[in-house]
């Protein structure tokens, strides 16, 4: 059975909460917490490293970004490297 790979949405033109609500429902079998206006988003990125399909992925920490946006394009370069190009 061949695993699907990561898949993460392009962040540019959303806001933190309608980028990672797509994000939810792209993942909906992990679970991920919806959210809010109170999600830390740094928290709520981090959780994305227990999701199996990005255990082997060198997806990036937030505590190394000041920004959401930043972070979610270094994200996308390192899962989907042909998209930020």
């Amino acid at each position: 059975m061949a695993l699907n790979p990561a898949q993460i949405y392009d962040p540019r033109y959303h806001t933190f909460d309608s980028w990672a609500s797509l994000m939810v429902e792209l993942y909906s079998p992990q679970q991920l917490e919806i959210p809010s206006p109170t999600t830390d988003w740094k928290t709520w990125g981090n959780g994305l490293s227990a999701i199996d399909v990005f255990t082997n992925e060198a997806i990036p920490r937030t505590d190394q970004f000041n920004d959401w946006h930043d972070w979610a394009e270094a994200l996308v370069n390192a899962v989907n490297p042909s998209v930020g190009r």
